[in-house]
């Protein structure tokens, strides 16, 4: 049977292997099945196991850096909108002033 490998390091089952199901996409989520130590059917966010491959840019920054550029520039422009939002006044429920 093909065993799954829990990888994300803050899951409880983070290092335990598991029997690998099936993987799937639900509503937009990658999502990989296993049977867990009872044998129940369990999913898991396929990101967080070893279905998927390391991420090339967190193997080579080598935890240096700890952010994706894509995510930066998003926070960027989430904080930008927020601060001109303030400054109309639509920070209270949508209402100027």
């Amino acid at each position: 049977m093909p065993r799954v490998r829990v990888t994300h390091p803050f899951h409880p089952w983070a290092g335990r292997e598991f029997e690998f199901v099936k993987r799937r996409h639900n509503w937009r989520a990658d999502r990989v099945y296993v049977r867990d130590g009872a044998g129940e059917l369990v999913s898991l966010p396929a990101e967080w196991t070893d279905a998927v491959p390391d991420d090339p840019f967190v193997v080579v920054a080598c935890g240096r850096a700890p952010f994706h550029l894509e995510g930066l520039v998003a926070l960027s422009e989430l904080v930008a909108s927020l601060a001109a939002a303030r400054g109309s006044g639509k920070d209270r429920g949508g209402r100027a002033g």
